[in-house]
């Protein structure tokens, strides 16, 4: 009898931790007061733009932490934002897939992608799953030009830049010969292409392709020092036309090298070495000193991340303008807060954004730099 009564004892006892166990205790109650956010962000994490691809998530991250230090309220809610990030490899196919996985886990927003190739297939995918998508970095005009009410980006577009570049080509460069060259992606094929629409007064004398993975040009250079270029365009990133330039001059050719943003970065210097001296590239927007709130960004970003590529405060802002509609809207539903973005007037760190009606960023600006010892400096244009 004893025995069986320690057993019910027992039992008892066992029953009454479990229960306790199963309760949540006070200090997780507060929690159901927060809401939770996630804003996917895609770009290359590995590869040969990986460097690229990190600085725009570092962006991306430095404005979610800075928005998470404001206690934002949202309908009443403090909000927590979080950033999941993820690695699309400059990758079309690798988008879509990163695309798909954002929108079966029907997150909040997507700042991406990075390159044009990803981006544009990828807003198919996030159109048909209503949800937001700002790039801070596709340049690719055909991105807001399918009709996608959800897709929206931070800077100006390849038909501004193509035709900043063509101009800059026969004013200032004086150029009357020039040869094109481009990696056959959306981003660089399509940005030599409205370079050579725009060119007025100028002979192209050579049409060039490549891809996103070459690094030995010395064929193609070859052929196009033949023809006299003045000028070579060359539509594509820099992993590829570091490499390029510094080929270029090992041939003694002196035909002035231009490229738009995706060569604009100091990896672009440290691949081309000296050869890089006196070549030219076009980035969207104005210098960092020349932001809004450049300066200030510069300090903090590199304080945590070091120096700054190229997209990181377009990263930042694309976060900060959507964080921005959702306050406006006071709703963390895509569904919801993506009613006010086409009416937003936020002040950014790269500019004072606002959209058109394809969700590309009004009064966009391009600004041309020129190298000189690893160092890139604006020039009048």
């Amino acid at each position: 009898m004893v025995m069986q009564n320690t057993l019910k004892l027992s039992v008892l006892l066992s029953a009454l931790a479990l229960l306790t166990g199963c309760q949540k205790t006070p200090s997780n109650a507060a929690s159901s007061d927060t809401v939770e956010v996630i804003i996917g962000s895609a770009a290359p994490l590995t590869g040969p733009q990986s460097h690229l691809g990190q600085d725009n998530a570092n962006g991306a991250q430095l404005a979610i932490d800075d928005a998470n230090q404001q206690s934002i309220l949202i309908n009443g809610k403090k909000v927590h934002f979080t950033l999941q990030s993820e690695d699309d490899a400059a990758d079309p196919k690798t988008g879509t897939i990163v695309a798909q996985k954002f929108a079966d886990q029907k997150v909040n927003g997507v700042v991406g992608h990075l390159n044009s190739g990803t981006t544009i297939p990828a807003s198919r995918i996030y159109a048909d799953a209503g949800i937001v998508q700002i790039s801070p970095s596709a340049t690719n005009p055909k991105y807001t030009q399918q009709g996608f009410k959800t897709a929206f980006r931070v800077m100006a577009n390849d038909i501004q830049q193509g035709r900043v570049l063509a101009q800059f080509t026969s004013q200032h460069l004086n150029a009357k010969r020039v040869a094109i060259i481009d990696d056959a992606t959306a981003y660089g094929q399509g940005l030599a292409d409205e370079f050579a629409k725009n060119l007025k007064g100028v002979e192209v004398v050579a049409r060039e392709h490549t891809d996103d993975h070459s690094t030995d040009f010395s064929a193609i250079l070859t052929r196009i020092k033949g023809k006299s270029a003045d000028v070579i365009f060359y539509g594509g990133m820099d992993a590829q036309s570091g490499p390029m330039v510094k080929q270029l001059r090992a041939l003694r050719s002196k035909a002035v090298f231009l490229t738009g943003d995706g060569g604009c970065s100091t990896e672009f210097a440290q691949l081309a070495g000296d050869a890089a001296n006196g070549s030219f590239c076009s980035l969207p927007g104005v210098p960092l000193e020349k932001m809004p709130k450049g300066p200030d960004f510069e300090k903090h970003f590199k304080a945590k991340y070091g120096p700054i590529q190229d997209y990181a405060p377009y990263a930042y802002d694309a976060v900060g303008v959507m964080v921005a509609a959702m306050q406006k809207a006071q709703s963390t539903d895509p569904a919801q807060y993506i009613k006010v973005l086409p009416t937003i007037d936020y002040d950014g760190v790269t500019a004072k954004i606002a959209f058109d009606d394809k969700g590309d960023l009004k009064n966009a600006e391009v600004t041309l730099y020129q190298w000189k010892n690893g160092n890139k400096s604006a020039v009048a244009n």
